[in-house]
């Protein structure tokens, strides 16, 4: 029985309990962030931090820390930097833990404890924002109107390509939402606690509980193989070794010690007597309090972006612009040509419907389809690639992507370590190093490593022959995370003298294997001597500038264990790791890829630059990135970057090439900055838990197969090979499909437009319908079935070579140069008509309509050849063969259809031989006037499409 202890705040007290609580936390955020204390607190900053997540829009450059992440800093620090008492004060704890009714209230209070707060939207919630889209609510109303007007097909299409679209949006923002409650796996997992229960004498009880009922004040008790449930200041550790692979993503271990008081100038992830939520014991045990749980903790800020709903890109923005020109047009158009046709016919039925086949007419209903037809098509591309597209957008956004932001390790590296040199103490290649380190590797047993496999590899194939048949082991001392060295005892028969000779071979960290070596070579005669502190100190150097050089170093000792004759009792045999020869080094080296450089010359060919953001050192960094053709001009490390102010960050990320030393959340706001102050299109490719916040926020996240599952789910193409060489495809692929996306808008509203227009000035002109719904509907139908054939249309290499986006500005313009000159075609073919054919067969409505029709038509199918190139159709430049044919097909249609049964059904007469000719001149016209614009437009514009 201990001591007696007062007991913990009671139901009575509590409230005063929890109220000092939050305020000695608050004070010392307040203290530490004093930009933050005007922030807002409680539900309304719930509320209000609910609604910035979820309204896209919303720009997030990421040059500095958001209001929670630099809560959770400041109170980190701060219970870093002090001791152990006033730890217990903070949290309103003692060392004997909560009592089981104070840890029951404050879970109540707190919430279970998960990594984060906040719900996810439900799936109808995603569903109506999917469907409330200004271009859906168009073709809803149009295909209702059809419905009314009898064109049931029209109707039908246009509620299809509704449902296509809705789906897809709604599919792509439901599996995004769902990623992030992947991270609940990695903090599932039963923790021990020491809870304290009685009234007068309090006793400690060690009980095992779920990690979501956990709660702040806890004092949790761990051993190899347990994940920390919260952010966890030390009490007492004992040779602890901690993994935080699932918050930095690489493999080195980091060692904790409680007796320690940190400053805030050490790295958070560097504090060594804090453990993160998500992180695990690798070796070592010891107990830890509690400081943060649920939505406080640090790896709830870090992947509390995930889930969030991304503004709207430039495309996607165009679209919606696109959608309200129309229906401003629509609007204007169509009420002027109802009031003329009423006033003309004194049929208000007759007029509405007329205005409602305009409607039809001016709208690009195979927009939905042309676009999914061109991602699908994309997406079947690079599945033969060995490219699995989630996100059928992704291909479009790769086509504008100028960034490409990518992790060393297994990416421009094989993430497979070979072995290069073998040095003595002295740096100079001595075979006898080689030899001890191979056996060392050859006769371990208790757990193969690669570096182990590397240098067996070096050693077969090099065709050293070391005869490991002529050594028998006797011993052996594994491998652990705290003395971070193996040892093997070996004994050997010498024919000679008829004796055995035992050795104990060490191999591990190079400053642990030093620490254990009394000896060293001479440099002279190759005795063994004293080693120095000069000499000591010499090998530390050389160990250095091999790391700084990118390459991972092993040291090698040896000691020479007694001397024994056969059948003769062994005495006095030291096994210990101590007094031993430092024999030299063992140089590894993980190399980059072959196809690697080939690929990132050919991105660089295409307008996309890499940048390197790793969590390696950056020496390990430029190596690799120098061998891969990558400028290593501008380095900087993820603790340089947190000493850079808001303007001058930006600054940094834009000119740097090579990020190390980075955290999750420092590589979230190199991405946002890259994106909002850069204004590029950015890609990220990573496989790691670590890479989740910067793929989440990437226009393109890439991961691979093999990655983390959260990755995976959150990425938009999954590669299954980790070769460059299929993103440079990708690059390709987007590119032609934004092309023939942004070929379809232009020509579709340059085409619609002018067409509209020429309806209202010859409705005007003649006094009566140019056309009658139903001819209009058929003209259109026939136009946009002719169109399915762009998403196989061809670009030009010219267009590949350098990244496409939309510019908010270039609508517009283009159809203010191009529109004008549809309209002036039609209008042209009008007075012909009207004029030439003066006679009464010219004055028969149905003849005029029927001349009409087939121009309209023709013109419609036949300006993709002028819009689809910068170069001279049919002559420097010609469509792909599905394009060519539906052309022929839909122009020989519409030449034949006054001529069929029917043509007559639909109130079309034949038409004489010299308005074909005619129309051969007219479309002449127009493509030479055509031209002549196209090349003044890219002279002033510097682009086509």
């Amino acid at each position: 029985m201990g001591r007696r202890y007062p007991l913990l705040p009671t139901q009575n007290n509590s409230d005063s309990a929890d109220t000092s609580n939050n305020s000695v936390r608050q004070h010392l955020i307040d203290r530490s962030t004093p930009d933050v204390e005007n922030s807002i607190a409680g539900f309304p900053s719930i509320i209000s931090g609910f609604l910035r997540r979820f309204t896209s829009g919303v720009k997030v450059d990421g040059g500095s820390r958001s209001e929670e992440e630099e809560k959770v800093y400041s109170w980190l620090f701060a219970v870093a930097k002090s001791n152990r008492d006033i730890v217990y004060e903070y949290v309103q704890s003692t060392e004997r833990g909560l009592s089981f009714a104070e840890a029951e209230k404050r879970l109540k209070e707190n919430g279970p404890n998960t990594p984060l707060e906040y719900t996810f939207p439900r799936w109808w919630h995603l569903l109506w924002n999917a469907f409330f889209h200004p271009f859906n609510m168009i073709l809803i109303v149009l295909s209702v109107v059809s419905y009314i007007a009898c064109d049931y097909l029209n109707g039908c299409i246009m509620l299809v390509l509704v449902f296509v679209s809705v789906s897809l949006r709604f599919y792509q923002e439901f599996s995004s939402s769902k990623a992030a409650m992947k991270l609940s796996e990695y903090v599932k997992c039963p923790i021990k606690v020491q809870r304290c229960a009685g009234r007068v004498v309090q006793t400690e009880l060690v009980v095992q509980i779920d990690q979501k009922d956990i709660v702040p004040g806890d004092i949790i008790i761990f051993e190899p193989g347990d994940l920390f449930p919260g952010d966890v200041r030390l009490l007492s550790s004992k040779h602890l070794v901690v993994s935080q692979a699932s918050l930095t993503g690489e493999s080195e271990t980091t060692d904790k010690t409680a007796d320690i008081q940190e400053d805030e100038r050490t790295p958070l992830l560097d504090l060594r007597n804090i453990c993160f939520m998500g992180t695990h014991v690798v070796s070592g045990s010891g107990t830890g309090l509690v400081v943060s749980t649920g939505s406080k903790t640090y790896i709830s800020t870090i992947f509390s972006a995930i889930g969030k709903q991304k503004p709207p890109n430039d495309f996607e923005k165009g679209i919606r612009r696109i959608s309200y020109f129309l229906v401003g047009v629509m609007l204007v158009v169509v009420s002027i040509i109802i009031c003329t046709e009423y006033l003309a016919s004194l049929d208000l039925s007759e007029s509405f419907l007329f205005g409602i086949s305009v409607a039809c007419a001016l709208t690009p209903q195979m927009l939905p389809l042309i676009v999914n037809t061109c991602l699908a098509k994309g997406a079947l591309a690079m599945a033969k690639d060995r490219c699995v597209v989630k996100s059928l957008t992704a291909i479009r956004d790769m086509g504008s992507m100028d960034i490409l932001c990518i992790d060393k390790t297994g990416t421009l590296t094989m993430n497979h370590a070979i072995m290069v040199d073998y040095l003595n103490g002295w740096g100079t290649q001595t075979e006898e190093v080689l030899r001890f380190a191979f056996l060392n590797s050859y006769f371990k047993t208790d757990q193969k490593y690669p570096l182990d496999d590397a240098i067996l590899a070096h050693v077969y194939t090099n065709g050293f022959r070391f005869q490991p048949s002529k050594w028998r082991k006797a011993g052996e001392i594994p491998f652990d995370f705290i003395r971070r060295k193996v040892s093997v005892i070996l004994e050997t028969e010498t024919s000679a003298a008829d004796r055995n000779e035992r050795f104990m071979i060490t191999k591990g960290a190079v400053e642990e294997v030093l620490k254990v070596c009394s000896y060293v070579q001479s440099s002279d005669n190759g005795g063994v001597i004293p080693i120095s502190s000069e000499e000591r100190h010499r090998i530390q150097n050389l160990t250095e500038e091999l790391s700084n050089e990118g390459l991972r170093v092993l040291g090698v000792a040896l000691k020479r264990l007694v001397v024994k004759s056969k059948n003769k009792r062994k005495e006095g045999d030291d096994s210990t790791e101590l007094d031993m020869e430092f024999l030299g080094l063992i140089i590894f080296y993980d190399p980059p890829k072959e196809t690697a450089k080939q690929a990132l010359w050919r991105l660089a060919e295409k307008g996309v630059k890499a940048k390197v953001l790793t969590g390696d050192s950056p020496a390990l960094a430029v190596k690799v990135c120098k061998e891969v053709g990558i400028r290593t001009n501008h380095v900087i490390t993820g603790p340089e970057l947190e000493l850079l102010d808001q303007e001058t960050f930006h600054q940094t990320v834009q000119r740097a090439t090579v990020l190390a030393c980075l955290t999750p959340s420092q590589k979230l706001r190199i991405v946002q900055s890259l994106q909002m102050v850069g204004n590029h299109i950015v890609g990220f490719l990573g496989d790691g838990v670590n890479d989740s916040l910067a793929l989440d926020a990437a226009n393109v996240g890439i991961s691979v197969d093999s990655g983390a599952s959260v990755t995976k789910d959150l990425s938009d193409i999954i590669l299954l090979e980790k070769d460059l060489n299929v993103l440079v495809l990708g690059v390709e692929r987007g590119r032609a499909t934004f092309g023939n996306t942004t070929k379809y808008i232009k020509l579709s509203v340059i085409a619609n437009v002018g067409s509209i227009l020429s309806l209202l000035i010859a409705t005007l002109f003649i006094g009566f319908e140019p056309l009658k719904p139903r001819q209009l509907l058929v003209q259109n139908f026939l136009y946009s079935i002719g169109q399915i054939a762009i998403p196989w249309d061809k670009m030009e290499d010219d267009y590949i070579k350098k990244p496409q986006r939309w510019s908010p500005r270039d609508l517009p313009m283009f159809i203010l140069w191009n529109g004008p000159l549809c309209t002036l075609c039609d209008v042209a073919a009008l007075l012909f008509i009207w004029f030439y054919y003066a006679s009464d067969k010219a004055a028969s409505q149905e003849f005029f309509r029927s001349e009409w029709f087939v121009e309209g038509l023709l013109m419609q199918t036949l300006i993709i050849h002028l819009i689809r190139t910068e170069k001279i159709p049919f002559i420097q430049a010609v469509a792909a063969w599905p394009v060519i044919i539906s052309t022929v097909l839909i122009s020989s249609i519409a030449i034949a259809i006054p001529f069929t049964p029917f043509g007559r059904i639909m109130g079309f007469v034949s038409l004489p031989l010299s308005y074909f000719g005619f129309l051969v001149v007219l479309f002449v016209g127009y493509f030479t006037i055509g031209q002549v614009i196209k090349r003044i437009y890219i002279h002033v514009h510097k682009r086509w499409l």
